[in-house]
């Protein structure tokens, strides 16, 4: 699962891959916006730590795949 994290004034955004499911992703979220901190650990075991005052928004990829292939 993909999750972007746009940072306030910044041009550039937050990439992370992540084993989390969308819910789990969502709660984080959420509890974080309350807190102090977003914390995530991406899928290589690395852990992003952003202040919840620097967070403009939040996206959270969909659960399907990317497709490969062409389409007729």
């Amino acid at each position: 699962m993909e999750l972007r994290i746009g940072v306030r004034e910044g041009s550039r955004e937050l990439s992370v891959e992540t084993d989390m499911d969308a819910t789990k992703l969502k709660q984080l979220v959420h509890a974080a916006l309350e807190g102090s901190a977003l914390e995530v650990t991406d899928s290589k075991g690395r852990t992003l730590i952003v202040p919840t005052s620097a967070i403009a928004f939040v996206e959270i990829g969909s659960e399907d795949g990317r497709r490969v292939g062409f389409i007729a």
